[in-house]
């Protein structure tokens, strides 16, 4: 058996920054010590994850063994102190992303997303541009139930990229990486990062967003209505990004004639589309119309008024009962059961953050700080965006930024005055916008860069430009989009 030894230094660290909100640092005016100790475990959790010295979900299971025994939520009350470090597992949101995690296993084994990603291929294939379109497009589809961006972007579609790249002569060697293969992979990456911004079952952390924006703002958020407020900014940047790199690192190939043709032979070689294959479509589209809010339009009746997890449900168990899915396959989507444990501790301790008043202090505390610059919410507003974008520099996760920083750059732009729903929204854009910026920025990149296509000084380059443009384009696209759904 193979062990996984802990990595001492970052280990080190976390015990470090835990103890010195114990034992070290003062909890400031009007900060309960326990608060302030909650404080403690949370930030070793993250600094845990951030330097790796453990996998994810087992830094997120010590964060819960010391919540639990230190009795920072319930002190002198060991049981209740036990029960809320668990809380966690009762969030639905949580669940959802983890059953859609199942549901994506299905797309995966039964050919249906190789399929969709060709069909886009074949219609589109004649230019490079057109099948760096098609690839973007498939990616669209697929994230509302494929909730991993690393099984989604390197998973399904990094195996097609690379098979049309190496069929038109473009290898990862020098003299032929800027033949198609590198344009292709910097399309590929930042589009996976598009696609994780419009759903919250696109992409894991984005249920942390709409848990926040509950506790600080009591604005619930659901999958219709992220989904809604998304699809324009997102399509606009889907349509703008691949065009713009085109322009700025074009590849040397630009007509592919043969691409359509690679697409067909792959599609034969799938055959006709199989009983397995119609059942997830159904499925897929079921999801699509109980997430959207389609059943209550049916009736009034409280069987009709479907949760969105509860929804999720519903259709893993139509996989189930069909064969499609076993229950061996949900026990070895090791990503699913590795989510639902460091989401819920993660969401947990944010949730006692913020009700212990950890959140409403730091807020304040950097509020009163832009006040007195003289800012008003508009130009405060776009500052904490832009800092809180670019400090992903520092992140190799945007579950760590998210769980780090989100909470607090939203309760300061609320207490700044900045509309709750709209900046809430955004900013919960930009958590997944932000990956965009470097190699490691999430679970994709490592595979998208390992291929060998692109050099780390043009992934830095072409993911700064990147960023800055889809702050213009979702910013734009929302402003007119939002103005139309009547949110300002």
């Amino acid at each position: 058996m193979e062990l996984t030894p802990v990595k001492f230094g970052p280990a080190i660290a976390a015990f470090i920054a835990t103890m010195l909100f114990w034992v070290v640092i003062s909890p400031p005016d009007g900060v309960d010590i326990n608060a302030w100790r909650l404080l403690g475990i949370f930030i070793g959790t993250i600094v845990a994850i951030i330097g790796k010295a453990l996998p994810i979900g087992g830094a997120a299971m010590i964060g819960i063994l010391l919540v639990g025994v230190s009795q920072v939520t319930a002190p002198g009350n060991p049981s209740k102190s036990m029960s809320d470090a668990l809380s966690g597992y009762s969030n639905a949101l949580i669940w959802l992303i983890g059953i859609s995690f199942f549901i994506s296993r299905a797309f995966i084994k039964t050919g249906l997303g190789a399929r969709v990603a060709y069909h886009f291929v074949k219609v589109l294939g004649k230019r490079t541009l057109g099948i760096s379109y098609g690839l973007s497009f498939a990616e669209m589809c697929l994230s509302p139930v494929m909730p991993s961006n690393t099984a989604r972007g390197g998973g399904v579609l990094y195996p097609i990229n690379r098979s049309i790249s190496e069929a038109m002569g473009s290898t990862p060697d020098e003299e032929h990486r800027r033949k198609m293969g590198a344009f292709l992979t910097l399309v590929a990456y930042q589009i996976n990062v598009i696609t994780c911004a419009m759903f919250i079952t696109a992409t894991a952390p984005n249920p942390l967003i709409t848990a926040a924006i509950k506790d600080v703002a009591q604005i619930d958020i659901s999958w219709g209505q992220w989904a809604l407020a998304a699809i324009v900014p997102g399509i606009a940047a889907i349509l703008v990004i691949p065009y713009i790199i085109y322009l700025l690192y074009p590849p040397t190939i630009k007509h592919t004639p043969d691409a359509s043709g690679f697409a067909s032979k792959k599609l034969n070689e799938l055959g006709a589309i199989k009983k397995e294959e119609w059942i997830v479509v159904g499925v897929f589209f079921l999801l699509l119309f109980i997430w959207a809010g389609g059943s209550k339009i049916l009736s009034d009746h409280p069987w009709f008024q479907i949760d969105a997890t509860a929804g999720a449900f519903i259709g893993l168990a139509v996989l189930l009962f069909s064969g499609v899915l076993t229950w061996d396959d949900l026990l070895k989507e090791k990503g699913a059961w590795d989510t639902v444990t460091w989401f819920s501790s993660l969401v947990m301790m944010a949730t006692f953050l913020n009700k212990l008043g950890i959140t409403a202090w730091f807020s304040s505390s950097i509020r009163d700080s832009i006040v007195t610059w003289g800012w008003g919410w508009p130009a405060a507003s776009a500052f904490l965006i832009a800092v809180y974008l670019y400090l992903h520099y520092f992140f190799a996760s945007n579950t760590a930024h998210i769980s780090a920083l989100y909470a607090s750059f939203f309760a300061v732009g609320v207490g700044l005055g900045a509309p709750p729903l709209m900046f809430g929204l955004f900013l919960g854009f930009v958590s997944s916008l932000c990956a965009s910026l470097t190699h490691y920025g999430t679970g994709s990149a490592p595979v998208l860069f390992g291929a060998g296509y692109v050099s780390m000084g043009e992934w830095w380059k072409y993911g700064f430009i990147t960023s800055v443009m889809n702050l213009l384009v979702w910013g734009g696209a929302c402003a007119v989009w939002w103005k139309i759904l009547g949110y300002y």
